[in-house]
């Protein structure tokens, strides 16, 4: 049987996750630091939350390719509630993220064509990409004093085939928000080349020590942009499966045409789902200010247990629920991690987002503060004891 070379993947298990498995399966104790769904993280949730799927109205099949007009509304509200003004003839809905790349990739590249996406960053574009036959050339984030971008590097990583560059804003995990400067940097190499700028922007409401960014919903000059949001992270609902796109730009009407097309075609939205949109997004400001509680808490205790230790390092972040930190370059970040395993902790090498092999990890905010600050009290004790006093003592500066 011949299959798609676009599914030609490696799935062979890793043995890192394989030596997580054989450890959940036998109920040794772990300290899970990589918890990223809130439905899993002891949070408390509002008793009526599936009480809007019963709407009677959900039982009428009425299909709107763009989404349900009130949902769609609801989605403009939400960005009315941080300062920009959208039309619901702008957003389309999506089951989820994953789902709006795909649609906007179909919209804006043809095969083989290429979006720039910035590293480190998540690991989802390299599968999403593949499977809708575009190419990922990478650019740098840099650390300096805080992440920012390298506009030389965004530069060179574009070329007469980039139709799209993706942001994260912040980024997942290195948490930076896209500044102005940086923001029109972007605008000048799109517009002088005819690129979108597509912006995932799922953490935005999860600042830290007070930063508020602006929604890239609010547009840039002569730049079509598309902004990529859901309930996933805003409402702290990923099973509920609902997200959006919102185009502007100078060709935003045309490419809400070809959007409507492409939703039509699949149809995905549900429509219970889509009915409930108004409420959840109405009350999301419950789950996520004990979100925001939670993540302070535990980026305290790390700053409290890292100390002036010089071993370990955290790097900046402004938002989102992860941290990035420096440790000794001593061997690969998977065997670190491994070691880690062994003494009931569970950790990201940072290599996973496209950080080097050896030098960083990545640990959840999102966590229970009691487990995060035993696996931590590990982490630490791993580092100072473990690797030899006089090994340990090197410079970490990225």
């Amino acid at each position: 049987m011949r299959f798609s070379k676009r599914t030609n993947w490696d799935t062979e298990e890793s043995g890192l996750a394989r030596a997580h498995g054989l450890r959940v399966a036998a109920g040794l104790p772990l300290a899970d630091l990589t918890a990223s769904n809130p439905t899993r993280c002891r949070f408390v949730f509002d008793a009526r939350l599936l009480e809007p799927l019963t709407d009677l109205r959900a039982l009428e099949y009425d299909p709107q390719p763009l989404g349900l007009l009130r949902a769609r509304e609801a989605v403009c509200g939400y960005y009315a509630d941080h300062g920009v003004a959208v039309s619901p003839e702008r957003v389309v809905l999506t089951t989820s993220t994953s789902e709006a790349y795909s649609f906007l990739f179909k919209l804006l590249c043809d095969p083989g064509e290429k979006i720039v996406v910035p590293q480190p960053g998540y690991p989802l574009f390299d599968f999403l990409a593949v499977l809708d036959d575009v190419r990922i050339n990478v650019a740098p984030l840099v650390y300096d004093h805080g992440w920012q971008i390298e506009p030389e590097g965004f530069r060179r990583a574009i070329t007469p085939e980039t139709r799209a560059i993706v942001l994260v804003h912040p980024n997942n995990p290195t948490g930076h928000f896209t500044k102005g400067w940086e923001a029109e940097e972007l605008a000048v190499m799109c517009r002088g080349r005819g690129i979108a700028l597509i912006v995932d922007e799922v953490f935005l409401d999860y600042g830290l020590g007070g930063v508020k960014a602006t929604s890239f919903a609010a547009g840039l000059d002569g730049v079509d942009v598309y902004v990529v949001s859901g309930l996933s992270k805003i409402a702290g609902l990923p099973q509920m499966k609902a997200a959006w796109v919102v185009a502007t730009g100078p060709h935003a009407r045309a490419g809400m045409g070809r959007l409507e097309v492409i939703a039509d075609t699949f149809l995905s939205m549900n429509a219970p789902v889509q009915g409930a949109m108004p409420a959840w997004i109405g009350g999301r400001h419950v789950i996520q200010r004990q979100i925001r509680e939670r993540v302070a808490a535990n980026l305290a205790e790390l700053d409290r247990q890292l100390g002036a230790e010089d071993v370990v390092r955290r790097l900046e972040v402004e938002g989102g629920w992860y941290a990035v930190l420096r440790i000794p370059a001593l061997q690969p970040d998977e065997q670190t991690a491994l070691e880690l395993l062994d003494r009931g902790v569970w950790v990201q090498p940072g290599y996973f987002f496209g950080l080097e092999e050896s030098g960083w990890l990545v640990v959840s905010l999102l966590g229970p503060v009691k487990e995060f600050r035993t696996g931590l009290k590990e982490v630490v004790n791993y580092f100072r004891t473990h690797q030899g006093d006089n090994n340990c003592l090197v410079n970490v500066e990225p």
